[in-house]
């Protein structure tokens, strides 16, 4: 259900304004730690939020992108806030960006496409919460990298494969979509918001040909995604604007493979499968895919 989250063990998938509930939830309740990584951060209740945290003994640590006018600011703030924050060294000659969604907060985190803007919370868009060690552990050492590298002492991590994938440093998240996409053989149901890189979109007509039913809402406000639509209707996939209100955004980026879904900052293009920071995460778990799979059906019952 839209604005909703769906609980199921470890793992819950929220969406569009309920995710600022969930944000609202942990750092409020957090006794630990608090780390947040964010590539527009601009919600002055989150700013203050992190503030009372840091005031009641809580370790927090703040990473922002400072080619985002609203962060630069946000990043001000903290300052006054005696929150510890650093800005991520983005590379200006690649027009690379920082552009990973990420909170820690004590032994949960949450992954997703949703910014903390002003406006974000309009947007539709999906945030997975997980309490799984593993992913929280591997997430928690990709902030620490981070840190590091804001810091001025750069360690980057040895690429692995598993549930946890970054981009820049290391092609994770493009070998992780590959061989969901490869490995389809059901279906293959995706809202993006900007769908670009041409391998992507050859694999997704190779899946249909195939005989994996794929279905792709796009975001019709983004002029990029004009010929990604015509190639991947042409290739015979189904593919739909998705219905957004005027000065609203398909922001997600997310697709479901047979049974796991992807979902993460990544969107389906060249700089954010190979030049930006970028951060997803895979799951399988039932109630989270479940709840996808509703939505999705809904939003694409609404673009028809």
């Amino acid at each position: 259900m839209a604005g909703s989250g769906t609980a199921v063990g470890s793992v819950r998938l929220w969406q569009d304004s309920s995710i600022f509930q969930l944000v609202g939830e942990l750092v409020g309740s957090a006794r630990v730690r608090v780390l947040v990584e964010m590539y527009e951060l601009g919600r002055p209740d989150v700013l203050e939020l992190l503030g009372e945290a840091v005031g009641r003994g809580v370790g927090v640590r703040v990473i922002t992108d400072p080619t985002v006018g609203a962060s630069r600011r946000s990043a001000a703030v903290l300052d006054s806030l005696r929150v510890p924050q650093r800005a991520y060294p983005v590379d200006d000659g690649r027009h690379q960006i920082d552009h990973v969604k990420l909170l820690v907060v004590d032994e949960a985190a949450a992954v997703g496409g949703m910014n903390w803007g002003v406006h974000s919370e309009h947007n539709h868009d999906y945030v997975l919460e997980t309490r799984v060690a593993i992913d929280v552990d591997r997430l928690v050492h990709i902030f620490d990298q981070d840190w590091s590298l804001a810091g001025g002492q750069p360690a980057p991590l040895a690429a692995v494969a598993g549930e946890v994938a970054q981009t820049a440093p290391g092609a994770e998240i493009r070998s992780m979509l590959e061989k969901a996409l490869r490995g389809a053989v059901r279906r293959v149901l995706a809202e993006m918001y900007t769908l670009t890189d041409p391998e992507v979109i050859a694999d997704l007509v190779a899946a249909h040909r195939r005989g994996v039913t794929v279905r792709v809402l796009l975001d019709p406000n983004q002029a990029y995604n004009f010929h990604g639509y015509a190639v991947l209707h042409a290739g015979g996939v189904e593919v739909r604007w998705y219905p957004v209100p005027r000065g609203v955004l398909l922001h997600a980026k997310i697709g479901l493979f047979d049974g796991e879904l992807v979902l993460g900052s990544a969107n389906w293009t060249l700089s954010g499968l190979g030049v930006n920071h970028e951060l997803d995460i895979e799951t399988g778990d039932v109630g989270a895919v479940a709840a996808y799979a509703a939505r999705f059906a809904a939003d694409w019952d609404r673009a028809g």
